[in-house]
């Protein structure tokens, strides 16, 4: 599963990457959390894509109101059936931008010990997501999004047995293309990433509170003297869709 992540790549390297047209100023993120506004990449059609800065927790177009626990994850095994997804599943879907995501390792006896998970090679990364766009009875709107999880690979299974969806760059537009795209081959693309891309570094505890958003959370530490204990583990619903 994923319920924190960062964003630190300056936002004209962002752009040149993913390739949209805008020309946003978002500063870095180090501990990003569910409900907070987030930037996903999506299709205008014809090959053109558009930055946005939407929620993290999906809110069903069909939904009366905002509910309580942000569906910020949808499991890619049942996302194309479950009817809070599937429809932005066929319809709507984007990318995700990341610099890294956080996980927690339980221990029968300590607090539970975050590891910060990147690329090897440190370069962004691009998370499968679907977003929505919902409106009020009273008229107001919200766009959000869900990262799609899957199982995890050899790397993170000591962890968590979840993961993120991480796209390869070169099926970045199959993924955004839901014209052309079946919805059955969009789900072919919703496995776990290879088992060399990624690393885990322990990082301090401090990453549990989101009121924490600074570079220092990323640094590693020893597993023993991870810093203030805080809560068990992150302070946020946690949605298992």
């Amino acid at each position: 599963m994923c319920g924190r992540y960062a964003i630190t790549t300056p936002p004209d390297a962002m752009r040149d990457l993913f390739g949209y047209p805008e020309l946003p100023n978002f500063p870095p993120r180090w501990n990003i959390a569910p409900t907070q506004p987030v930037p996903i990449v999506r299709s205008r059609g014809q090959g053109i894509r558009q930055f946005a800065l939407v929620r993290w927790g999906l809110v069903p177009d069909w939904a009366r109101e905002v509910g309580p626990k942000p569906l910020f994850n949808a499991r890619g095994e049942t996302v194309a059936e479950k009817p809070a997804f599937r429809s932005a599943f066929k319809r709507r879907r984007c990318l995700v931008p990341a610099d890294g995501f956080y996980e927690w390792k339980a221990d029968a006896v300590q607090p539970k010990q975050p590891y910060l998970i990147r690329r090897c090679d440190r370069s962004p990364m691009a998370f499968a997501g679907i977003w929505e766009h919902w409106q009020s009875a009273e008229g107001s709107e919200l766009e959000s999004c869900s990262i799609i999880t899957t199982c995890a690979n050899a790397t993170l299974a000591p962890l968590h047995s979840r993961m993120p969806v991480v796209l390869d760059q070169a099926d970045w537009e199959t993924w955004l293309d839901t014209s052309e795209t079946l919805t059955g081959n969009a789900q072919d693309l919703l496995v776990p990433a290879p088992d060399d891309l990624l690393d885990a570094v322990p990082v301090s505890r401090r990453v549990n509170s989101v009121a924490n958003d600074d570079a220092t959370l990323q640094e590693g530490v020893d597993p023993e003297q991870a810093g203030e204990q805080g809560k068990p583990g992150p302070d946020t619903q946690m949605s298992l869709f």
